[in-house]
């Protein structure tokens, strides 16, 4: 999905599930593999992460769907995936393989995933950052 608002940050946002177990680890990843400390991170749980879905069509209270905003342009589920892999770059970029793989069959395994996440990999209350990671989240 791609979309295009004025109002969306100039830096790139990644908008995750703050109490999912998988979502955290997620964050918790870019966190260390991030060394240039380029993206920035929104708890679907808080009011910015709730307005970043909302503002790209997605329901803040059925949050589904990992959201990546950067500058103008918006993704969504495996192909924010991607972007934010190979935005890592180095050997990063060797994720970009993911867009490859028909949507047929990443986005229902996706889906799937998505859906029972919880289930999957249980719940936990938010990653509490660093004061050195603080200024990276919303």
């Amino acid at each position: 999905m791609t979309t295009r608002d004025s109002s969306s940050p100039r830096v790139p946002v990644i908008v995750f599930d703050g109490i999912c177990v998988l979502c955290n680890g997620w964050v918790r990843f870019l966190l260390k593999h991030d060394r240039a400390g380029r993206y920035r991170f929104a708890a679907m749980q808080s009011a910015s992460g709730r307005a970043l879905l909302a503002t790209h069509g997605l329901d803040p209270d059925d949050p589904a769907s990992f959201l990546l905003v950067d500058g103008d342009n918006a993704w969504t589920d495996n192909d924010a995936i991607g972007r934010v892999l190979t935005g890592l770059g180095g050997m990063w970029r060797l994720a970009g393989v993911i867009a490859w793989v028909p949507r047929a069959v990443r986005d229902p395994l996706y889906r799937w995933i998505a859906r029972n996440r919880y289930r999957l990999f249980g719940t936990t209350a938010c990653h509490v950052p660093t004061d050195e990671q603080r200024a990276r989240f919303l």
